[in-house]
């Protein structure tokens, strides 16, 4: 039957090596489980089809047992009522029965192989799509915690470069810093430099303001004052 290679190839799959094919894991697992579901939908209708061919076939073989079973006991009441001719041609009925017989059972034995391969084709595929929607919940919270990690990874990378541009800061803050330092010591300097020709120009203004009294004292004793 064509339909049971292609759905062995189906439970055959390799979930693994699909997602590892996808950008997307979660999105590749809905997907597989959507398509797994609709070929479930498919395999049970078709395994309720064979099983019920199966049942049609074995209820023939039934029928055509016990067809066989009346002839076969028409033939005796026939004897014993002494037709022996009647005998005869129920004895034939049931010879032709029997040939038509073994062939039913040749395709009830087909019908029955295939209906217990399609069955526990179902069981096999509901089982694994069971145990991936199991699975689901763990691959998606995986899945999220790793995006979570790329976007930790993102910003600890920024933080990176925030050190160095602290980093550079430091260094032009430092270059400032000394830049200032060399400005206020000359500054200072030159701020002593200034001071000191303030002092002597104080001294020398004291030594004029001393010479003038010195004169107005004289001047007053010349006139008697």
């Amino acid at each position: 039957m064509g339909i049971l290679a292609r759905f062995t190839d189906i439970i055959s799959a390799n979930i693994n090596a699909l997602l590892d094919k996808a950008e997307d894991p979660v999105k590749m697992i809905n997907q597989y489980l959507l398509t797994a579901r609709e070929d479930l939908a498919e395999v049970k209708k078709e395994t309720t089809e064979v099983m019920a061919e199966e049942t049609r076939a074995l209820r023939k073989v039934n029928s055509n047992a016990a067809e066989v079973a009346r002839y076969a006991e028409l033939a005796k009441k026939a004897l014993t009522a002494g037709n022996e001719g009647d005998a005869k041609v129920f004895i034939a009925k049931k010879q032709e029965l029997e040939n038509t017989g073994a062939a039913l059972q040749t395709a009830y034995a087909a019908a029955h192989e295939n209906a217990i391969k399609m069955r526990q084709l179902y069981d096999k595929l509901a089982s694994d799509i069971a145990q991936l929607e199991a699975r689901k919940a763990g691959i998606e919270a995986k899945v999220s915690i790793a995006k979570t990690q790329q976007k930790v990874n993102t910003y600890t990378s920024k933080g990176d470069k925030i050190n160095e541009v602290m980093g550079a800061f430091e260094k032009m803050e430092d270059k400032a810093n000394k830049m200032l330092d060399v400005a206020n010591a000359a500054a200072e300097l030159e701020a002593s430099a200034i001071d000191e020709a303030l002092a002597l120009e104080d001294k020398y203004k004291a030594g004029v303001t001393a010479s003038v009294d010195e004169e107005l004292d004289k001047l007053k004793k010349e006139l008697g004052l």
